[in-house]
């Protein structure tokens, strides 16, 4: 497949008699963002360390730009851009001298170490922070230091473990925008628990539960899943329910939250119409009629509820 940079085929980690993975499958091209989603103990970092090499596969393959990372980790690892959770830091160096090492040991050339430091520094905004201690720094900044490292040596894909835990909502905002921005030339692996984050800034979304991927498509995709046939109803004089009920396609009718009604309505029907004509004929005051979005809390709950409920 063109462009496709990274391939992971049902890749298992088992543990004694604990699965951590269970057939993981999936696929990255050059400038997309994916988003792996899931809670804390889903599989997720393990998942990540198969990835970049750090930890073996029971079972099951990765590629990495069509190179095999178990058959030649050296030269698929060196396409890769890794930031754990903890980040790989020396806190006693300066920005400088951290990123200067990690250019040497990322390869690049002698020649070209300084440059490559300049452009981390410029992309990730820590040219101001060139001599300070790493220690001295914010948590943000470090987060910054080790996203600077994974890129240093301008690889085809990063990885990011977490990137955002523990920071202030500033930095955070400056980390997503950073992410963002990153996948405009790199593919990005994106793992975290965080739904908004996922909205935010990826295309593609993988959810994991239990070690199983429970959901995998596009960011539009798990935001349609948001749009249930629904409908939030605000009526200054409401009706009985049934006469709600006698519109045609709608199917229930019970109360919300402020004073609204919701009401469902069958699979294909668009009685959004008919319910405003009945208003507006019976005087019921009409001020509010919207679709009824599920939080993509509920949808990931859902998904993992579903999920739990197959096994």
């Amino acid at each position: 497949m063109d462009n496709v940079t990274v391939e992971a085929d049902a890749l298992n980690r088992v543990y004694g008699s604990n699965a951590v993975v269970r057939d993981v499958n999936f696929s990255l091209r050059k400038g997309e963002v994916l988003g792996f989603l899931g809670p804390n103990g889903a599989g997720k970092s393990t998942t990540m360390k198969m990835l970049t090499g750090n930890l073996a596969p029971t079972s099951g393959s990765v590629k990495i730009c069509g190179i095999d990372i178990i058959e030649q980790p050296k030269e698929a690892k060196a396409l890769i851009g890794y930031l754990p959770e903890t980040p790989p830091l020396y806190k006693e160096l300066t920005v400088d001298e951290m990123l200067t090492l990690s250019a040497r040991l990322h390869g690049v050339a002698r020649g070209s170490v300084k440059k490559a430091v300049e452009s981390a520094k410029e992309r990730c905004g820590l040219t101001e922070m060139s001599k300070r201690l790493i220690d001295n720094l914010s948590k943000g900044y470090q987060q910054r230091v080790g996203i600077a490292q994974a890129i240093i040596h301008n690889p085809m894909v990063v990885i990011l473990d977490e990137p955002t835990v523990g920071l202030d909502p500033i930095q955070i905002r400056d980390i997503r925008a950073l992410i963002k921005e990153l996948g405009g030339e790199h593919s990005v692996i994106l793992s975290t628990h965080i739904l908004p984050e996922v909205e935010m800034v990826c295309d593609h979304v993988q959810i994991i539960h239990k070690g199983q991927l429970v959901f995998n498509g596009s960011i539009d995709v798990l935001k349609q899943q948001r749009h249930g046939n629904r409908l939030l109803l605000g009526l200054t004089n409401a009706p009985d329910t049934e006469e709600l009920l006698k519109i045609d396609g709608v199917v229930s009718v019970e109360p919300a939250a402020n004073g609204l009604l919701r009401l469902r309505y069958a699979e294909g029907a668009a009685p959004a119409e008919r319910i405003v004509q009945s208003a507006v004929n019976n005087n019921w005051g009409l001020y509010q009629i919207n679709p009824d979005q599920t939080s993509l809390e509920e949808v990931f709950m859902q998904l993992t509820y579903q999920e739990a409920a197959a096994n």
